[in-house]
């Protein structure tokens, strides 16, 4: 072939023709990618997780809002209002607790408290406190195990009648059947029997690592991800056992608000 101009110019648009090509099957081909993630099932060894895509904007789970919803499970409101859910995990007391309270009080804000074992039987008195102020207290197991471990209806129902048990020995009322798996760690098997325990299962749409004791984030670590990663029916996760949660808790509601935010209970969620 002569490399004239002409068939310079004749190559030039064959390859661009041929990377418009490659370029849209790539584009097809990651699209299908994402939307087999999206609606992919509920894994049966599970440990929860979240892919945040954009800030501002809903993450995606370990499963669908259709996957989920088989079992009365829940890990975001799929909405555009601009409303929060706050929950806080509750291993144990270690004088966070109060200042939470207080932060929540001074906003009106009602969140849930998922409760283990130890946390209701060494703290009754801070636990009707919860109570009275209007919050609402969850099953979060009494011994905190890796419930994906456990495969039979005994045991797992043991893990929630026996919390059950402790939180109405100590408040004398019963316990809000809303569950979280320890830890995030779950199973097909566990939502059924969750399920049908009468119980509705709560996993999360943001939280940040705040639970190490000797590591505990700064202020503007705990600001960046829960600032930039709020988006519309967020069911938010904080351990009560959290310093920096303490010391931040009163300006991240108010900047929340400023935000244009709302709280929501997740009473409101009930299938």
């Amino acid at each position: 072939m002569i490399w004239n101009k002409e068939n310079r110019n004749k190559w030039k648009k064959a390859a661009v023709i041929v990377i418009f090509a490659a370029a849209f099957f790539a584009g097809r081909m990651a699209a299908r990618i994402e939307r087999t993630i999206r609606t992919s099932p509920a894994s049966a060894d599970g440990n929860w997780g979240l892919s945040f895509q954009q800030e501002g904007e809903q993450p995606v789970g370990n499963a669908t809002y259709e996957e989920l919803a088989r079992y009365d499970a829940w890990f975001a409101r799929d909405t555009d209002e601009k409303i929060i859910y706050l929950t806080f995990d509750c291993g144990y007391e270690n004088g966070n607790t109060s200042a939470i309270l207080e932060a929540l009080k001074k906003h009106g804000v009602h969140a849930t408290f998922f409760a283990v074992g130890n946390f209701i039987k060494d703290n009754p008195e801070l636990v009707k406190q919860i109570v009275a102020e209007g919050h609402t207290v969850g099953n979060h197991t009494m011994h905190h195990p890796d419930m994906s471990k456990i495969s039979d209806m005994a045991s797992f129902e043991k893990e929630i009648k026996d919390l059950e048990a402790a939180f109405k020995e100590a408040t004398e009322q019963e316990l809000a059947r809303y569950y979280r798996p320890p830890q995030g760690k779950y199973s097909e098997a566990n939502l059924k029997m969750a399920q049908q325990l009468g119980y509705q299962t709560f996993f999360w749409s943001l939280a940040y690592v705040d639970w190490y004791q000797d590591k505990q984030p700064s202020k503007e670590e705990a600001f960046d991800k829960l600032l930039g990663r709020i988006h519309p029916g967020a069911i938010v996760l904080l351990h009560n056992t959290s310093s920096t949660n303490a010391a931040i808790l009163d300006e991240l509601l108010t900047k929340w608000e400023e935000m244009g935010y709302h709280f929501g209970t997740l009473g409101e969620l009930e299938r």
